[in-house]
């Protein structure tokens, strides 16, 4: 029963592992090219590849070392490359260009 429950609790990881890595690749792909570029990144079509293997790994090898290392490549780009490109790209927060860090500036009123 104990080992019922840890093969499950691994599945879920290995799930979870695959789901990031579907999310990271989806969103390499909705960047622009110009905007790797822009960030000072690696190449669309370089993550494009790395994540993409990642996928591939997840899904049909079951090599616990090539499944490590493209978690490590899918946390580097959620963590490192994404927030690049959305700020290079004008993502993030919409706001008047009177917000102040604290919120909308009114003149003192």
């Amino acid at each position: 029963m104990l080992m019922s429950g840890f093969n499950s609790l691994i599945g879920l990881l290995f799930l979870a592992m695959l789901v990031l890595a579907v999310v990271a690749f989806v969103f390499a792909a909705l960047a622009r090219e110009d905007a790797y570029r822009a960030a000072d990144k690696q190449s669309k079509s370089f993550w494009l590849i790395i994540l993409g293997i990642t996928v591939a790994v997840d899904l049909f090898i079951n090599f616990l070392v090539l499944q490590l290392a493209g978690l490590v490549a899918t946390i580097v780009f959620l963590v490192d490359v994404r927030p690049a490109l959305r700020q290079v790209s004008g993502g993030g927060r919409r706001g008047s260009s009177s917000d102040g860090p604290y919120g909308p500036y009114n003149g003192g009123r």
